[in-house]
């Protein structure tokens, strides 16, 4: 553990200035309540659940955070990185000004009540969510390598033996969220897929998830990201866990070929338009994986994945036995050597 030295930053959070009133949601103690969700400065509390335990449960409070840097902006806040001032761990700090759009603010508390709640090795972390100020502030650990995304731009292409010990693990994710918890996560990118140093690769950012209740399966609500949308969800029809397995194949694609599958010829910067990219994403023959360039149990696993029909496409539980994680599977592959790690304050 590190000295502590008097001169060190205090935690900031620099979020936009709030311009709305949120009175609605604060009880007379200045508690923020959303449903079963009660978020205050001590801590985070889901009244329809029993307490839960986390690796550093009752070590956290949101004054012993001080910030590193930040590592993330968005239209609604930040994420910084922060350091407990008495033990030294880091994580990663998400503040959100309470001054945002009423679908923004379910997001928000369905990302809360989702990680919260998850535990799975293959699910980032959620430690603890406050509410102070007109700021959420939610902790996640901390994973010190960025995204795939930022592994796609630092290697270009990824190896088919990375690309196996990669969807290996989405996958294992996507099982404990299908099958255990019910959730079509409905973002899945390279950008929402962390990795670390240890080699570990895991999924974020449940703001636009969706909990099944019903056994059927399904949904008929437009959110996430348009490019990795699967047919029938650009479409606006309905859809399912399938919908988690098409976004997955275009993001093993990309990482294969360090390039969006559906990226047109000489418009490097994406679709035009909206429309644009639905035609070519409905009407268009789905991508492949080049038989030239992959090995044929490669291109059979992006095939089991992206297919327009939902009904063809492969389970998480069904593409954890394809020959091509089998393929792999006694292989000792280091994903580590694709994560340079850095220091903490660098």
């Amino acid at each position: 553990m590190r000295g502590f030295a008097s001169n060190r930053r205090a935690l900031r959070v620099a979020v936009p200035r709030q311009d709305t009133n949120i009175s609605d949601f604060l009880t007379a103690s200045g508690t923020f309540q959303d449903g079963d969700i009660l978020l205050n400065r001590d801590g985070l509390r889901v009244v329809t659940q029993e307490p839960t335990t986390s690796p550093v449960d009752g070590q956290i409070a949101l004054t012993d955070l001080e910030a590193v840097k930040v590592i993330g902006k968005g239209s609604s806040g930040v994420v910084q990185l922060v350091r407990h001032k008495w033990t030294g761990q880091v994580f990663a700090l998400k503040a959100i000004q309470m001054n945002i759009q009423e679908t923004m603010r379910k997001q928000i508390v369905q990302e809360i009540k989702i990680n919260q709640s998850s535990q799975c090795p293959y699910v980032v972390v959620c430690y603890e969510a406050f509410y102070n100020n007109g700021v959420i502030s939610i902790v996640f650990e901390y994973m010190d390598g960025g995204s795939l995304l930022d592994v796609i731009k630092e290697v270009n292409a990824l190896p088919e033996p990375y690309l196996a010990a990669i969807c290996k693990q989405v996958l294992k994710g996507l099982v404990y969220l299908h099958l255990d918890r019910r959730i079509i996560h409905r973002d899945i990118k390279p950008s929402n897929l962390l990795v670390n140093h240890k080699g570990e690769v895991k999924i974020t950012d449940f703001g636009v998830s969706a909990v099944l209740a019903n056994s059927m399966g399904q949904r008929d609500t437009f959110v996430g990201t348009y490019t990795y949308m699967s047919p029938e969800r650009i479409s606006g029809g309905a859809y399912g866990f399938e919908s988690d397995i098409w976004s997955l194949g275009l993001t093993l694609l990309e990482c294969a070929t360090g390039r969006f599958p559906y990226l047109p010829p000489g418009q490097e910067n994406g679709y035009l338009n909206f429309y644009e990219l639905l035609e070519t994403i409905v009407e268009q023959p789905a991508p492949v994986a080049s038989p030239e360039m992959f090995s044929a149990e490669f291109c059979s696993l992006i095939s089991a994945c992206i297919q327009k029909e939902p009904k063809d496409r492969m389970t998480a539980a069904e593409l954890l036995k394809h020959p091509f994680i089998q393929k792999y599977e006694n292989e000792d592959i280091n994903l580590a050597v694709l994560v340079p790690r850095l220091p903490p304050g660098a």
